[in-house]
């Protein structure tokens, strides 16, 4: 009976010993070493992981950051504070940084774009109607209004108003440009927050379509092109602005008449108002 225990005993334990070898041996071969930079930038991102900076999240940006493929700055969400704990963390300058926001670039709403003439039923999303007819507008180019923007927003800042277009609520945009993804039309462009002009329109119609579609619609005159020096490029019947040689004193705002470019404010329209009534 005592050669039994004994011989249990040594099995058990010859086996506990070959095991623990084992467990060992993997523990070295097999550890997979992650930087600890990862875990501590993990740390200091604000964990919306909204794929804003466009990696799956906060962890994959981190990562992507400690392996040299993202920048510091890349955290929408975050901020300039954000950008620069990383920064610390990586031992890097963060430079500067400026604010995107989501620009809605047009003023087509129920108001102004002219709707087909028979109505359109179906889903309601932007994606679904620009595959199934292109909604209720005759322009091909402009704001569907479905809402697909408002939908992709996780942090509310967008809301659609009364005449059927999207508004930025800056005080609560982080900047993560998901609404930008979720236009089928491309109308939603990232700039940055302190850039005040732009072409309100994408419409590439030849001129008189483009009016016949929309009182607000960018004709491809091309006035502001040639005023510009460099400032206004025209492609394929729209107006582009080319930010790096814009003068806006060059811009011929009072020449636009359907005021497709301007200011993000309006004031252009103010400003014409103000010489209209000097005139009289």
């Amino acid at each position: 009976m005592e050669d039994v225990l004994l011989i249990a005993i040594a099995t058990m334990g010859g086996l506990g010993f070959i095991f623990a070898g084992g467990l060992a041996i993997a523990d070295k071969k097999l550890r997979v070493y992650e930087d600890p930079k990862i875990a501590q930038i993990n740390e200091a991102l604000p964990g919306a992981n909204c794929g804003g900076c466009g990696y799956a999240g906060c962890y994959d940006f981190a990562v992507n950051v400690v392996g040299g493929k993202a920048s510091v700055t890349g955290c929408p969400v975050g901020g300039e504070d954000c950008a620069q704990d990383i920064a610390n963390i990586m031992g890097v300058d963060a430079g500067s940084s400026v604010k995107l926001l989501p620009r809605i670039l047009c003023k087509g709403g129920h108001q102004e774009a002219v709707e087909k003439m028979v109505e359109y039923y179906g889903p309601l999303s932007c994606s679904a109607m620009t595959i199934v007819s292109g909604g209720d507008k005759q322009c091909y180019y402009g704001c569907l209004g479905g809402g697909d923007c408002v939908e992709a927003c996780p942090f509310n800042a967008m809301v659609m108003n009364d005449n059927g277009l999207p508004e930025v609520i800056e005080e609560l945009c982080t900047g993560c440009g998901n609404c930008e993804k979720a236009c089928p039309r491309n109308v939603i462009e990232m700039h940055p927050a302190d850039r005040q002009i732009f072409v309100f329109c994408k419409n590439h119609d030849d001129p008189k379509k483009a009016k016949d579609v929309c009182t607000v619609s960018c004709m491809g005159c091309g006035i502001c092109a040639r005023k510009s020096d460099g400032g206004v490029e025209m492609v394929d019947n729209l107006a582009v602005i080319n930010y790096d040689h814009l003068d806006t004193d060059k811009i011929p705002f009072d020449k636009c008449k359907t005021h497709a470019i301007g200011f993000l404010d309006g004031r252009e329209k103010k400003l014409l108002e103000i010489k209209e009534e000097q005139k009289n």
